[in-house]
């Protein structure tokens, strides 16, 4: 496959896309910084609103049931259903037990307590950082991990 088949055909003209409005998440809120961040959960929207920034948040949150008990880890799954009993969240407990699923019904509170892992990590940061070596001098300048704490 070749040519238009291959999606290779000639550049179409159009406008080109805001590069900051591509990084947007539906629903995420740009720019906020939510490490430390404790929502209200007075209503059902909120607990929603707040479940869905817990599960794009890339570091830990606690998560207190309204028995008392809480479960400290990182978010991975969230299942939204019509009412707040049906919908439950999934956490990876930092302790290493097994994963837990709870209720959003059964959330009492919500801190996100952990430091997220890819702040700061955004390709504009990376490119002015490259440059700022480029402009030392550096050659074979390449993305390096962080060390993991």
């Amino acid at each position: 496959m070749s040519g238009r088949e291959a999606g290779r055909g000639p550049a179409e003209t159009s406008t080109v896309a805001d590069p900051d409005m591509l990084e947007v998440v539906p629903g995420a809120v740009r720019g906020r910084k939510l490490e430390g961040w404790i929502p209200e959960l007075a209503t059902p929207g909120e607990v929603r609103e707040a479940l869905e920034e817990a599960f794009d948040y890339r570091g830990d949150v606690l998560l207190t049931r309204k028995d008392g008990t809480t479960v400290e880890g990182y978010v991975f799954d969230r299942r939204s259903a019509t009412t707040l009993e049906e919908s439950l969240v999934r956490v990876l407990p930092k302790d290493s037990t097994p994963r837990v699923s709870i209720r959003y019904s059964e959330i009492a509170a919500l801190a996100f307590t952990g430091r997220d892992m890819a702040a700061g990590k955004s390709w504009e940061a990376w490119l002015a950082h490259y440059w700022k070596k480029k402009a030392a001098g550096e050659r074979d300048i390449s993305l390096q991990p962080e060390k993991l704490e």
